[in-house]
């Protein structure tokens, strides 16, 4: 009896863990995207936003530093876990949807996350600005070190 109560704990804590790790999809999405921009070779100066996403999205909101998570729920339409709000000038916050749900959530230093988004798009407020799937998407491609920036003007 002994022996199934520590077996039946001991799965309770495995799968507890794994669904910890299970990753969400703006998450996955993140990540794919990450190693898409990471891996332009030297010689790239623009791309196109749609050729290096690779998710299909329609929709993508560019938030300002210190934007309350309120502000961005608002413009997104809904509340989603895990959100957190810039803390500093130079920190991404980008929300990508796809028929009104995010699948792609890009938050960070550039620095820390090897890659950062920058444009300065159709002003919706004070916090966001936006690019829709058929704007111009052609970003200048710069390094600064081991960090790639996208950066539209």
């Amino acid at each position: 009896m002994k022996y199934k109560k520590t077996a039946v704990i001991i799965g309770i804590m495995i799968i507890s863990g794994l669904l910890l790790l299970k990753k969400d999809l703006w998450e996955k999405n993140e990540d794919l995207l990450r190693e898409q921009i990471l891996s332009f070779g030297q010689s790239v100066k623009t791309i196109d936003l749609t050729e290096v996403t690779p998710f299909e999205w329609d929709t993508v909101y560019s938030f300002s530093p210190y934007t309350p998570k309120e502000k961005i729920y608002e413009t997104v339409g809904y509340k989603w876990d895990r959100i957190q709000e810039t803390v500093n000038e130079g920190m991404n916050q980008m929300v990508f949807l796809k028929d009104g749900k995010v699948i792609c959530y890009l938050y960070g230093y550039p620095t820390n996350n090897g890659y950062g988004i920058f444009y300065s798009g159709e002003t919706l407020s004070e916090y966001a600005t936006v690019l829709n799937v058929d704007d111009d998407l052609t970003f200048q491609v710069e390094r600064e070190e081991k960090v790639v920036y996208l950066i539209k003007d």
